[in-house]
Parts: structure tokens; C-alpha cells; sequence
């Protein structure tokens, strides 16, 4: 090898150890960071006056982070917290403390910063949470006013208007988009209540469900999946308007004319937006129980937030149903921010102030609606699901309501989820729901 041949090798070897050093050097980690908190007890329940301790600790790529400063807030769910703090966060995690002296739930809020981003998690501890009772009052003329609203109803011929929809049909399963006469605020101009039927195609008697919607403005493409496997379904919209249009028309509408809806017209039983609302879910119901195939026996309802809401409200207004499935519902106990706790959602009580969104008049509407007074009355098995991370069903709102239910219940927790469900709930929910629809029986064991 000539010497201009062993400098340019020399030459050759410097580069790359100079380009592998680079290259080292401009690697920049990164992933998702998680903030973990976590109530110390398995169960995350305690007794009144018991201390619980929260775990903060943060990960990513499965390990801990190092030299980051947390924030952490400890207080009841939804109010101002009792503690904040900011500190070091070692990497081995934080313990800190809190309690409550009576049934509610106590949560720790930790968030943190990592390379100009805001990382955030909570963990929330029950004290006793069977023991919550609602502060919403029970109205005298509760069973009137909704009797009354059903005699309306029944008078309203259903001038169902049923149209096959081909692209969502299956071998196994027809599916029709269906619009129903029901009630509106104007006696003189019935509204309409449109959802999705389907139905098995094979001959038979079959048992029915209602699904019920959460909030929010969509269209729906019906619950395929239960109808293949023998069950009539009708999932309904509550909004007034066909559920199979584009999605431009459900995004214009609510950022315009139904932004807000849940508390349009609160200051007025008569004609507050819910009450055609729930009125509707027993229309629903009367189309369910005229269908040619339905078996005549099983008719069951489910849902989430809103819809698990509107679970509790048509199993409570119609006798015809006899089972409910609800998920974290909405509308329960309102006016726990006027006692100072956490309400249910859209919170309409929950401003400190006592001007316009407190006023006795919206106060006194919120009790023929509130979830709480339904669930008074249900008669029939029911299974119910949340966590206690839900920061929009707070826990405190919907024990008030599961705590005031005498029927056969039963509750399934995914302790830290927020406002959502993972699949062992739902298959839970599912097999019980099916079941009972199979049987007319709860599950084993409830």
C-alpha cells in the first residue's frame, strides 16, 4: 500500500468516526409521557377521616424521568383544591396525603412539563361512596308532571315512517332509518324523533333494545352487531332531525343553533329541551313494542353519559321496559355545586356567582329532570359502570343517583378511567345486557 493510499484510508476512518460521533451526539429521545397517580388502597375507597396517600410518578418508555418539577392540587372532585404545591419530583415517585370527613371523593391532581409540554394525571379516593346521598329535592307534582307529558304523548298518533338503508344492511341483519311523531314545546306542531332499526332477518320473535344517545350531535349507524345476534335494536337520535346526514351538518349545528341545548330554556319545566327529550325515549319505546317480531316480553334500554341519563329515565317513565345498562350517566344530582360539591353534568350550577344561571326559577326545572328523582323510581335489574377519574360525571353525582335505587343493581368500577370505558367493562355490560335478553333474568350473582 503506497502512502497516498494509507492517507486517504486515515482520511476515511477520521470522517466516520467524526459522522458517528455526530450523529451520536443530535439523537434526541422521545415519547409519551405519562403522569401516574394512585390512591394507595387497591379498591381507592377509604373511610371518612382515614388518610390516603397518592403515589405521583411519571414515565416514559417505561421509566422514570428525572430533574422535573410537578405541581400537585388535592381537594373534592370538581371544587377548589384544599392543597397545591410545586416540588421536585424524585424519580423513585411522591407520596402525599389527604382525607375527608364525610362521604365524597377526595382527588390529587398532578401535571408537570417536559420539553414545553404539559403533562397531566389525577387520581381520585372514595370515602365511603355508598353512603352519598343526593341534595336534590323530590317535587310533590313529580309523577303528574311527567303522567301528564305521557298522556300527550299517547295522544300523538306514531306515523312511523321507516326507509331501508341497503348500504348498511348485512346478510344476517336489515336496517332501516325511522322517523316518529313526538312531542315539542308547541302543542300545535308535533316534533319528529328519528334513530336507526335493526332488525334480524330470519323469521321469529325477537327481544328488543333501545339504545339511548350521549351527548353531543351525530348521525348513527345503529347497533348491527346485537341485532345479528337476535335482538331487535332501534338506536335514536334526540335532537329532532334525521341521523343519517353528512357529518358538515352535524358539525354547523353544534357550533350553532343546539350549541348549548342542555340547558336551553332551563327556566321553565314546560319547556325545557329535555322534556321532549325524555318524552321521546318513551315514543322510542311504543315503536319497539308495536314491531311485528318483537317477542312481546324483553325490552331493554342502555347508553353512556347522557345516554346512560336517558337509561335511568326511560326505565323510571315506562313500565314496558325491564332491564337498563348505563354508563357513567349524566343529569345527576344538579345541584350539588349549590351545596358545595360537584353536580352532574353540563353543570349548570356549578359559577359561583347567583346571577342569571342560578336563579330559583332554573333551580326548580332542574328537579323534574334531574336523574336522581328517576332513579327514585325504577323498578326493574339494572347494571351500571364508571370510574372514579370521571371529571365529567363526577362519582359523587352518580352515587347519588345509584345510592337512591332500590331495584336489583349492580355496579361494575373501572376505578381509573376518566369519561370513557375500556373493553372489560363493556364485555361485562354486554354479557349481562344479553343475557338478560336471551332470559329475562339478571346475570349469575346479582
Amino acid at each position: 500500500m503506497t502512502s497516498n493510499t494509507v492517507g486517504r484510508f486515515l482520511r476515511f476512518v477520521l470522517v466516520a468516526l467524526f459522522l458517528s460521533v455526530l450523529l451520536a451526539t443530535a439523537q434526541q429521545q422521545t415519547g409519551q409521557v405519562r403522569v401516574l397517580v394512585v390512591p394507595d388502597h387497591p379498591d381507592w375507597t377509604y373511610s371518612p377521616g382515614q388518610q390516603a396517600k397518592f403515589r405521583i410518578g411519571t414515565l416514559r418508555d417505561g421509566h422514570p424521568l428525572s430533574n422535573v418539577k410537578v405541581t400537585y392540587h388535592i381537594g373534592p372532585e370538581m371544587m377548589e383544591p384544599s392543597v397545591s404545591e410545586t416540588v421536585a419530583l424524585p424519580s423513585e415517585g411522591l407520596t402525599v396525603t389527604g382525607t375527608m370527613n364525610e362521604p365524597g371523593f377526595l382527588r390529587c391532581i398532578a401535571t408537570l412539563e417536559v420539553d414545553g409540554k404539559t403533562y397531566r394525571g389525577l387520581g381520585t379516593a372514595g370515602f365511603n361512596p355508598n353512603a352519598i346521598q343526593p341534595t336534590t329535592e323530590d317535587p310533590a307534582d313529580f309523577d303528574a308532571f311527567w303522567k301528564a307529558g305521557k298522556e300527550m304523548l299517547a295522544k300523538l298518533p306514531l306515523e312511523a315512517q321507516q326507509t331501508l338503508l341497503p348500504e348498511y344492511c348485512t346478510p344476517s341483519v336489515d336496517v332501516y332509518h325511522v322517523s316518529l311523531q313526538n312531542v315539542s314545546i308547541d302543542e300545535d306542531s308535533p316534533s319528529r324523533i328519528y334513530g336507526i332499526l335493526c332488525e334480524p332477518r330470519a323469521e321469529g320473535k325477537y327481544p328488543a333494545l333501545l339504545a339511548v344517545p350521549g351527548a353531543g350531535v351525530r348521525a348513527y349507524r345503529g347497533l348491527v352487531e346485537m341485532a345479528e345476534k337476535g335482538v331487535i335494536t332501534f338506536q335514536i337520535g334526540i335532537h329532532g332531525l334525521p341521523v343519517n346526514l353528512d357529518s358538515k351538518v352535524y358539525d354547523a349545528l353544534a357550533h350553532g343553533a343546539l350549541n348549548g341545548y342542555p340547558t336551553y330554556n332551563l327556566d321553565s319545566r314546560d319547556r325545557y329541551y329535555y322534556r321532549r327529550v325524555y318524552l321521546g325515549c318513551v315514543r322510542a319505546n311504543d315503536y319497539l313494542v308495536t314491531h311485528p317480531r318483537w317477542n312481546g316480553k324483553v325490552l331493554g334500554v342502555t347508553g353512556g353519559s347522557q345516554g346512560g341519563a336517558l337509561s335511568i329515565v326511560t326505565a323510571a317513565l315506562d313500565p314496558r321496559v325491564n332491564a337498563l345498562a348505563a354508563y357513567y350517566p349524566a343529569l345527576c344530582d344538579l345541584t350539588g355545586y349549590l351545596h358545595g360539591r360537584a353536580g352532574g353534568w353540563p353543570h349548570m350550577f356549578r359559577a359561583k356567582d347567583t346571577g342569571s344561571n342560578r336563579t330559583q326559577e332554573k333551580i326548580e326545572t332542574s328537579k323534574y329532570y334531574d336523574v336522581v328523582n328517576f332513579a327514585r323510581r325504577v323498578k326493574v335489574p339494572g347494571i351500571y359502570s364508571w370510574g372514579y377519574n370521571d371529571e365529567t360525571c363526577p362519582p359523587t353525582s352518580m352515587y347519588s343517583a345509584y345510592n337512591v335505587i332500590s331495584a336489583t343493581k349492580k355496579l361494575v368500577l373501572a376505578l381509573e378511567t376518566g369519561h370513557g370505558q375500556v373493553k372489560e367493562q363493556v364485555d361485562i355490560l354486554n354479557a349481562w345486557m344479553e343475557r338478560f335478553l336471551k332470559t329475562g333474568r339478571p346475570s349469575d350473582g346479582q
